[in-house]
C-alpha cells in the first residue's frame, strides 16, 4: 500500500528541494512536480517528491486523522 502524507515546507533549498516537516521528522523532498511553494506552506508527499500544495486547514484535518488512526492502532489489542 502505498502513502502520500500532508507535510510542512520549512526550508526552501537550491534544484527545486526542500526540507519538510512532519510531526518532528525532518526530510530533503523534490518540489519538481509542484510550482509556486513557500516555507510554512504544507504538500502532499510521496515517495519523496511533492505532489501538489494543500490548504492549512485541509493539512491539519488530515494529519488529525492520522493521528487518531494511531491511537486507536496503540490502544488495539494485539
Amino acid at each position: 500500500m502505498c502513502l502520500a502524507m500532508p507535510v510542512r515546507v520549512v526550508e526552501l533549498l537550491g534544484d527545486e528541494n526542500a526540507i519538510v516537516d512532519l510531526d518532528g521528522v525532518r526530510k530533503e523532498i523534490s518540489l519538481a512536480l509542484v510550482e509556486g511553494v513557500a516555507v510554512g506552506d504544507y504538500v502532499i508527499l510521496h515517495v519523496g517528491h511533492a505532489l501538489e500544495k494543500l490548504d492549512t486547514e485541509e493539512a491539519q484535518r488530515t494529519l488529525d486523522l492520522f493521528a487518531e488512526m494511531a491511537s486507536q492502532a496503540d490502544g488495539a489489542a494485539p
